[in-house]
């Protein structure tokens, strides 16, 4: 049932998480919103697993039990001896508990003794029939204890009037007294009465008719008296001999007031529950059952084994509050019947003094016959205490992990609100009053790898695009002005010249240098259309899986039939190198590097083309002797309209490294350059990823 409420929660909080994301909240408010929720949902479902995990121990302990109980009672079963000395069923009957004693009491007419039974003493008397009201002056308080083989007796008696026994006068019932009546040994009728002549030790005689003794004082029943504020106390020991086997043991206090008539005023008595005249059984504990169950050396919980009549043979462990409190559970009820009726069974019981008591009873068989129960009581302190504590501790960590999340929130949110506000000043700064750019990249955040960090670069970059894009612009003017300047010059010039002259071989030279000039203007503007429009003709490309290594030995028997005056040498690799590409960009690559290579090495020189491969990318290397360049220009000559071409060299506007990097990073690769090391020459690579059919099936499933 648990898990159905908790499957209906969590379906509840889902469809709030869900409404949540629909209703276009903000971000802030969703954040908000989870975390308040999972601080709500922590402790509730920590508290389901502790009323859960309180089940699983309380069900544990009912189990563990009930086989101690089974445990007991299977070394008491056909142990139809320890259970014969009481025959006699006490229906009818006041039971008068006998408690076994640890020690004997010393018979001294003090209670100092009696402390570890006494809050099971019995109240007798405290009512007048006559006339039909409380009357404490005929009130007495008795409890009983056994000890090897002597019932123990102390009286507790309310009188306001003491009246000793005259050794002059012979009736015994002429002063206050104690009455004592039980079944003998041989079946008979035995009659004893207590008389107290003073304060101190008492005097037993056996009686017919309560008036006169019929022999010698017994002085095997041994007892004392001593004066109270109330009345007077009494003790007094029985052999249980004398008692026979049925234990029956009545006992009435006789009280006279008037020391002249000796008249008796009030008889009270351990008068049976129905009313009936019989008297008040003593039950007493087996002696051999308690030496069983105390050896044992069971204390966690309360042990009783009780007789098929309901009688308490043994009752052994838990504290003396708690066995006190159990006595209030009827044997006669819930397990108890099961036990007897052969099931071993077990109960939870609930009250206010208490809280809980888990009862185990199992039964004990001799011949195929109940002949008893043990019931073993123990409450749940220890698991509800255990409860408590970690409840507690929920509590305590809940509040704590409140306090400390909201220090982390608040930290977190200065710190992010403080790189946020650091970003935003410098992407602010990066642009003038004017709109110009004043730089290429960002440095806040760029190395941080969360979506701050992203978002950082993204900027950065976008940045650098806008700086090689504001750069072209600003160079463009400046550039075409100086390489048209030079064609137009020409133009002009010749065209001057050849208005002036008149022979036919001057005028054709003149008119070939105008139109080498006005191709010059021509192919300068073709080079700027073609890196305008690159991108969108870049997009229309098909590409198509190539073997580079095969392209490039065939692009270098090329080049030898083109630039005649320079030598061309392959290194790398003889395998295959399969790449996604456009055959007819990755030429124009090629040719790109290639002119680049010849404007800065001297006639003669070798020009080294590398190929190399690893798991998922190839290197493509051109690598000539000549100048270096500058360090600071390794990363710029691949921005557009950007050269560092000398002024003597031929028509440039800095456009064919430009092509390279764009083409290159239009198929998911990389461009660099760097010196060689002795300073003679430069390197320029392309770096491309490698055809990997598997991953291209993916991603075109994907």
């Amino acid at each position: 049932m648990k898990s159905d409420q908790q499957h209906r929660l969590s379906g509840f909080f889902s469809k709030i998480i869900t409404s949540s994301l629909l209703l276009g909240l903000s971000l802030r408010t969703k954040l908000i919103i989870l975390m308040s929720m999972a601080l709500v949902v922590f402790p509730w479902f920590s508290y389901q697993y502790l009323s859960r995990m309180e089940d699983f121990l309380v069900e544990s302990q009912a189990n563990a039990q009930l086989l101690t109980a089974e445990g007991i009672s299977n070394l008491l079963n056909g142990r139809t001896d320890l259970f014969d000395d009481l025959p006699l069923s006490p229906e009818g009957y006041e039971q008068l508990f006998a408690h076994p004693l640890e020690k004997p009491v010393q018979i001294d007419g003090k209670d100092n003794d009696w402390e570890d039974i006494l809050e099971y003493q019995v109240e007798f008397g405290g009512f007048n029939p006559q006339e039909n009201n409380p009357d404490v002056s005929n009130q007495f308080y008795l409890v009983l204890g056994e000890y090897n083989d002597q019932i123990f007796t102390m009286l507790h008696v309310n009188d306001d009037k003491l009246v000793f026994r005259n050794r002059n006068i012979l009736r015994l019932d002429m002063s206050d007294h104690i009455r004592i009546e039980f079944t003998g040994q041989e079946g008979t009728t035995k009659r004893y009465i207590i008389t107290m002549t003073d304060p101190g030790v008492t005097t037993t005689y056996p009686m017919s008719d309560w008036r006169y003794a019929i022999g010698e004082a017994e002085n095997r029943i041994q007892g004392f008296m001593t004066q109270t504020p109330a009345g007077y106390l009494v003790e007094f020991r029985i052999p249980r001999v004398l008692l026979g086997a049925t234990p029956t043991f009545g006992l009435n206090v006789v009280d006279v007031d008037d020391i002249q008539t000796r008249s008796i005023e009030s008889v009270t008595g351990t008068l049976p529950s129905d009313g009936r005249e019989a008297f008040g059984l003593v039950v007493l504990k087996s002696p051999e059952v308690l030496k069983i169950v105390e050896g044992l050396g069971y204390s966690a919980a309360n042990i009783q084994v009780i007789d098929r009549q309901g009688r308490i043979r043994a009752d052994v462990g838990g504290n003396d509050d708690f066995r006190l409190r159990s006595k209030t559970v009827e044997p006669e009820g819930g397990v108890f019947k099961e036990a007897l009726a052969g099931k071993p069974a077990y109960q939870r019981l609930y009250s206010e003094e208490e809280s809980e008591v888990i009862i185990a009873a199992h039964p004990i068989v001799a011949e195929d016959e109940i002949i008893g129960a043990v019931i073993l009581r123990q409450n749940t302190d220890e698991i509800l205490e255990l409860r408590r504590d970690s409840l507690n501790s929920i509590v305590n960590l809940f509040v704590l992990s409140i306090f400390i999340f909201i220090a982390l929130i608040l930290v977190f949110s200065v710190h992010l609100t403080g790189r946020i506000s650091k970003l935003g000043t410098e992407a602010t700064s990066s642009i003038d009053i004017y709109g110009r750019l004043k730089t290429n990249r960002l440095t806040s955040e760029t190395s941080s790898g969360d979506e701050i960090g992203d978002l950082a670069r993204s900027f950065s970059g976008m940045l650098n695009r806008l700086h090689q894009h504001t750069r072209f612009l600003e160079n463009m003017p400046r550039t075409l002005r100086h390489e048209i300047n030079n064609p137009l010059n020409t133009l002009s010039t010749s065209l001057q010249n050849l208005e002036a002259e008149t022979s036919e071989p001057a005028r054709t030279r003149y008119l070939d240098s105008a139109q080498r000039a006005v191709m010059r203007i021509n192919e300068i503007v073709q080079n700027l259309a073609d890196a305008a429009s690159l991108e969108d003709a870049l997009e229309a490309d098909d590409l198509d899986v190539i073997d580079l290594h095969s392209l490039i030995e065939n692009y270098i028997a090329n080049c030898h039939i083109s630039h005649p005056d320079r030598q061309f040498e392959y290194w790398g690799t003889r395998n295959q190198a399969l790449c996604r590409v456009s055959d007819l960009r990755i030429e124009q690559l090629l040719d790109k590097l290639i002119d680049n290579a010849v404007d800065f090495s001297e006639v003669g020189s070798t020009i080294n083309i590398d190929l190399n491969t690893d798991k998922d990318n190839l290197s493509l290397s051109i690598t000539n002797q000549g100048p270096s360049v500058p360090e600071d220009r390794l990363v710029s000559i691949f921005d557009s309209m950007v050269s560092i071409r000398s002024k003597e060299a031929r028509l440039h506007i800095g456009m064919g490294l430009y092509v390279v990097r764009v083409i290159a990073e239009h198929h998911g690769g990389s461009v660099s350059a760097a010196n060689l090391p002795d300073g003679n020459g430069v390197t320029v690579s392309v770096n491309l990823p490698l055809y990997n059919p598997v991953k291209h099936v993916i991603a075109a499933s994907g």
